[in-house]
């Protein structure tokens, strides 16, 4: 049996590819794997660059273009059979790189690279993945002694299984719940857009009538519009315990995850020679100490926490005396927000959706791309995929050349995890056959097309197709020839955000509207009115908002920070402490949001969620040069191309950021766009 997940071929065969075919792909791969790197230790002949790491590197890229595809079927067409031949395959994959990430004779060899008379001369690109790869030794624990050489592989192992069950549990808990409605007076407010959403649903599982789920259009259609207040408080309790003991008897509960995560990470930095877990992660990120990122976190919490309180005493009032409701609770604000919106700006989300049919904001986005950047996205039919929604876009460049390439899968369905990210397909690499072009996975989960009209998109949707397809472009505008330090790799976490972000701020750009919104029916652009109105509300709320990412960043920050094995992770007890010092909204008692925080439990975002954040001061700062010069102008995008993109990690993002903007980041262009005075 031919195995595709064997096969080089230069784009998966995702409808060949089964469960079945998952572990014998990844125990062949892993076999090979080792007989490179013997082979590699065996030679005789002088350590170098070619010999070792471009080996190395081509060795591992193989098992990557494998297993990106399992990855990303695991996230978007999840079943019991792929969970199962994951996890064994994930296992098999993390014991093998935790021994490689320890072995000695291995790490030699890249030292001797590091060490020899060519590598001055070698390109920055190479120098700097060299680096990395020492780096990346001693943090997988290549100097430990035994027992500990052993527990820091074991830890390595558990931890990759329980990040897999808290991503699992958190899917099979949004999966789990619904309501079945079939009085549509009980679906009052909710506009015909989300009513259609709820329709498909129910036609989905062969009902009459609409049902309420917990993917996030429904959600956002419920808590946002709906006048009942019991189904409201419904869906935020369903949607605030998912994954917890209050959630389907405890059946998906992540609490024992939680606490187990925390303490092997904090036992994984120990063994390495960290305080805890937060010092370990900012070995790889730009922030030069933890004392750094409090400090940073908490500036901001005190100049957004007085705007945050103003903007919750106005929305107070308003429910008040608008709305007769007297006791404002967490289920209400986002409703009596829209409401508050539409009375001081005349301005609701339903009424600009008309004009983001999605068709039309891809449409838009490639323009502005091929105007700031010189890139051109064309469709490729006949690409094989692993839903009928999912497209795939050949990355043309001025010249005509075909670069790279990208699958857009944007609608919400049963199977696939909530959320909205960018992933790895391909990695650029030159090897002896030439260049291998990068690919990206864009998903997103939008609210589909119905029989009548497109999938209609909020301004928030617009802003997150945005910011995905920044991480996209960073990933795929790569120049670097080299697959550790290529795109997205090697980048400091806490400036991976930095293209995503600042993609975001065309969305907000007339410019960029006029490329971007055009009305479903009549084919309008948006109007000068809507647009001021737009303008006049984009710091609506903005307090709010910005204490609400402070608490996230603030309490994972601190609970890898501050963890202590005799008392454990206190995950709800340091939370209230978080919000007693930064939040103006306090939910429930009962609400279990770290439950269902996969960014820090199974997303890679642990101890670094306030990367967001500290991106943003680069990103801001980085369009303002736009807005100064031109928001289309071509020496600009140029420029950002350059000088960010396509460098990828082989610099350090600070540099990078530097030869762009021509000094060291301000936050003022940052505190500007919250209202924030400087």
């Amino acid at each position: 049996m031919t195995n595709p997940l064997l096969e080089d071929s230069a784009l998966p065969r995702f409808s060949a590819i089964q469960p079945e075919h998952i572990e014998p792909a990844v125990d062949a791969l892993l076999a090979d794997y080792q007989a490179g790197i013997d082979a590699i230790l065996a030679d005789p002949a002088p350590r170098s660059f070619a010999s070792v790491i471009q080996v190395a590197e081509r060795l591992d890229e193989r098992l990557s273009r494998a297993w990106a595809p399992v990855g990303h079927l695991h996230g978007v067409k999840d079943s019991e059979a792929l969970r199962k031949a994951y996890s064994a395959a994930q296992e098999k994959i993390v014991e093998f790189t935790s021994a490689l990430g320890q072995n000695r004779e291995l790490y030699a060899a890249v030292k001797a690279v590091a060490e020899g008379s060519g590598f001055a001369d070698l390109p920055r690109a190479a120098r700097t993945l060299v680096e990395h790869e020492l780096r990346d030794f001693e943090l997988s624990g290549v100097a430990l002694e035994e027992p500990a050489r052993t527990r820091y592989r074991e830890i390595s192992a558990e931890l990759a299984k329980l990040s897999t069950e808290f991503e699992e549990a958190v899917l099979d808990a949004t999966d789990a719940w619904s309501e079945h409605l079939t009085d549509e007076a009980a679906l009052a407010g909710i506009p015909a857009s989300g009513r259609d959403v709820l329709r498909a649903y129910a036609r989905e599982k062969d009902l009459d009538g609409w049902l309420v789920t917990l993917k996030q259009p429904s959600v956002q259609a419920v808590l946002t519009y709906a006048d009942d207040r019991a189904l409201r408080t419904r869906v935020y309790r369903a949607y605030g315990t998912r994954a917890s003991e209050h959630s389907q008897g405890g059946r998906h509960d992540n609490s024992a995850r939680i606490e187990r995560i925390m303490a092997l990470r904090h036992e994984a930095a120990r063994l390495l020679g960290f305080a805890n877990a937060a010092e370990e992660s900012l070995a790889t990120k730009m922030a030069p100490s933890a004392d750094r990122v409090i400090a940073f976190l908490r500036d901001l919490v005190a100049r957004a926490r007085p705007m945050a309180e103003r903007d919750l005493a106005e929305l107070r009032a308003f429910a008040l005396d608008t709305l007769g409701l007297a006791d404002l609770q967490p289920w209400d604000v986002a409703w009596a927000s829209e409401k508050l919106r539409v009375a001081r700006y005349a301005l609701s989300e339903e009424e600009l959706k008309p004009y983001f049919p999605l068709p039309a904001v891809l449409d838009g986005l490639f323009a502005i791309v091929e105007r700031v950047l010189g890139v051109g996205f064309r469709a490729r039919e006949g690409v094989d995929t692993w839903h009928e929604d999912a497209r795939y876009y050949d990355l043309v460049d001025a010249d005509g050349r075909v670069f790279a390439g990208a699958y857009v899968d944007l609608y919400a369905r049963t199977g696939k995890r909530g959320g909205a990210w960018m992933d790895v397909c391909r990695t650029r690499l030159r090897d002896a056959d030439g260049v291998h072009p990068p690919v990206a996975f864009l998903t997103c989960n939008f609210a589909p097309p119905t029989a009548g009209t497109p999938s209609l998109l909020t301004h928030d949707d617009v802003i997150t197709l945005f910011h995905e397809f920044g991480h996209g472009l960073h990933h795929l505008l790569t120049e670097v020839d080299f697959a550790g330090v290529s795109g997205i790799s090697g980048v400091e976490w806490d400036a991976v955000e930095l293209p995503s972000q600042f993609m975001e701020n065309f969305a907000w750009e007339r410019a960029g509207l006029d490329l971007v919104a055009r009305h479903w029916q009549s084919g309008e652009r948006l109007p000068d009115a809507l647009f001021e109105r737009m303008q006049a509300a984009r710091n609506f709320q903005s307090g709010l908002f910005l204490v609400r990412q402070l608490e996230f960043g603030l309490f994972d920050f601190r609970l890898h920070h501050e963890y202590d094995p005799a008392r454990g992770a206190r995950t709800l007890d340091l939370l209230a402490e978080v919000r007693a010092e930064v939040a103006v909204i306090q939910p429930p008692e009962w609400h279990r949001f770290p439950h269902s925080f996969t960014h820090i439990f199974a997303g890679g975002y642990g101890a670094g969620y306030y990367s967001y954040l500290w991106a943003e001061v680069l990103s801001a700062d980085a369009f303002d040069r736009f807005v100064r010069e031109g928001v289309f102008n071509p020496e600009v995008g140029a420029a950002w191309r350059r000088s960010v993109l396509a460098v990828g990690g082989s610099r350090p993002a600070l540099e990078s950021f530097v030869e762009f903007r021509g000094r060291e980041p301000s936050p003022e262009p940052l505190l500007r766009s919250y209202g924030i005075a400087a």
